[in-house]
């Protein structure tokens, strides 16, 4: 003989406990009879009768009272299980694990760290910034911030920045040295302080000039892979150097570095998006720090896709 399922078990106790067949459907949102028929095949599949019943009361057998006394702890845990994972789609609560590039780091979400935490008290954050792609689901992350086009396409991305212009900087003593370029391919007797991606190749420098879209390729004494190092080796006259603008907006404010070929800016790049793998019950962590991006940021668009 199998054992009755769960489903029979609280059919039984719901009238066990209520004394009543009709409170009991009520409550489990099924019919009278139906409950009547679940109890008969509970009793008739254990061979004990469980409970008594007249058309005036219902009452559990001793077998059933001795059921139920085991049932309601179990019937207890269960529930409580239940509110457990309920409190997570309703209240955010719980560990949110990202993984996104230096300048996301910095320029988005340090800047709004403490008044999201302090939104959310029961929200744990686990920020690992890298500069190589990481597999979010086979690296166990909820979700990462990448530039768009760097988001593979079965993902759900979320635009959360406007696009990401970049700048070209010298320091005033670098540029006392030799002449400031003039045009972009002046770059190409300049030395270049170059990023290199984790892929092996370069960072782009790109430009545009009469509606077209060109790059240069400097050459240069130092290739980094930290923003911080290379802008802190512009900073002491080492080179020039192409990053993105949030980087340099101090240096240029305070004149320890001076933009240069600001004529042929470059084209800005794509924004940063937060992306995660499905649609279907996204964590509430997860949900409440999109809605906060989105809500908070400035410079916070609308879905990508």
């Amino acid at each position: 003989m199998r054992n009755p399922d769960f489903e029979a078990m609280t059919a039984f106790a719901a009238i066990a406990e209520r004394r009543s067949f009709a409170k009991a459907a009520v409550a489990l949102g099924v019919s009278p009879s139906t409950l009547s028929q679940t109890i008969r095949e509970l009793e008739e599949g254990l061979g004990v009768r469980l409970l008594n019943r007249t058309t005036r009361s219902v009452a559990p057998t001793e077998a059933g009272e001795r059921l139920l006394d085991r049932l309601r702890p179990i019937l207890s845990d269960f529930d409580a299980a239940i509110d457990t994972v309920r409190a997570f789609r309703d209240k955010p609560s719980g560990l949110i694990r990202l993984t996104v590039p230096p300048p996301a780091a910095s320029f988005i979400l340090a800047p709004n760290l403490q008044r999201f935490l302090a939104a959310y008290p029961d929200i744990s954050l686990e920020i690992s910034v890298d500069t190589a792609l990481v597999d979010i689901v086979a690296e166990r992350f909820d979700a990462g911030i990448r530039v768009g086009h760097r988001v593979e396409r079965d993902m759900i991305a979320v635009r959360i920045s406007d696009p990401v212009r970049h700048v070209v900087v010298a320091a005033p003593a670098y540029l006392a040295l030799r002449p400031a370029p003039e045009t972009p391919r002046d770059l190409l007797r300049h030395n270049a302080i170059r990023f290199r991606l984790p892929q092996g190749g370069f960072i782009p420098w790109r430009f545009h000039e009469n509606g077209r879209s060109f790059e240069v390729t400097p050459e240069g004494s130092l290739i980094v892979n930290d923003p911080d190092v290379a802008l802190h080796a512009a900073v002491d006259g080492v080179g020039v150097l192409y990053t993105v603008a949030p980087y340099t907006a101090a240096a240029i404010a305070d004149g320890r570095l001076v933009p240069l070929l600001e004529p042929w800016q470059p084209v800005p790049a794509d924004g940063f998006y937060l992306y995660y793998p499905s649609r279907r019950h996204v964590p509430a962590p997860l949900q409440a720090l999109i809605n906060f991006l989105r809500a908070n940021l400035k410079n916070g668009h609308s879905d990508a896709g």
